[in-house]
Order: C-alpha cells, then sequence, then structure tokens
C-alpha cells in the first residue's frame, strides 16, 4: 500500500466525510474548501498515489470513475449548465494530497486559465 493519506482515513472511517456516494471502486465526498457551491472530490478505494502512477491495469478503474463522475453531476444538479472536472498531478501541477482524486466543481461559471 503506498504511503497512507487523509484520503485513506475517509475510506476506513477514521475521519468524518460528508460522503455523497460509495461503491466498490471509489468514494466521492464534499470538498472541506469548496472553490465552487458544487465541489465534490472522488477517489479510488485503490491507493494510487498520482495520476501518473496508473498502470494499463488501471483503464477499468479510471473509466468507472469519469462515468461515476457524470452521474454524480446529473444528481447534484449541475449537468445541464455544465461543470469542470480537474486532476491534479505532482507538486508542480497542485496536487497536495497523494491518492489520486477527481474534483467535480459546478454551480457557477468557472473561469479559464484555473491558476
Amino acid at each position: 500500500m503506498s504511503e497512507d493519506t487523509i484520503f485513506g482515513k475517509i475510506i476506513r472511517r477514521e475521519i468524518p466525510a460528508d460522503i455523497v456516494y460509495e461503491d466498490d471502486l471509489c468514494l466521492a465526498f464534499r470538498d472541506i474548501s469548496p472553490q465552487a457551491p458544487t465541489h465534490v472530490l472522488l477517489i479510488p478505494k485503490k491507493p494510487i498515489p498520482k495520476l501518473s502512477d496508473v498502470t494499463s491495469a488501471d483503464k477499468e478503474l479510471l473509466g468507472h470513475m469519469l462515468f461515476t463522475l457524470k452521474s454524480l453531476a446529473e444528481q447534484l444538479g449541475i449537468a445541464e449548465e455544465g461543470y469542470r472536472v480537474v486532476i491534479n498531478t505532482g507538486t508542480q501541477g497542485g496536487q497536495t494530497v497523494f491518492h489520486l482524486h477527481m474534483h467535480l466543481m459546478g454551480g457557477r461559471s468557472l473561469q479559464w486559465p484555473p491558476g
């Protein structure tokens, strides 16, 4: 297992989170520092540190996560107007928790470039 992170502790229910979705492969919860009215993080239960660490064995998991994001956007009422999906990878990419995660953000007009 990779180095333990706050996300691993959320998966194991060692620390609380506002969970909005869970299945056998992934877990989604509201960001504690939201950057948009709707800001949810989707994490795999498999501990993958960052996107650049995925392998061909992870293709099905990644596809499942993207489909789950689409479903969450519908469930959370942001699919119609639009939303953003972000994956920060590595320190210079803005990643601060080294457990792969996808940000789902919406509920307002999002500007570009983001950072």
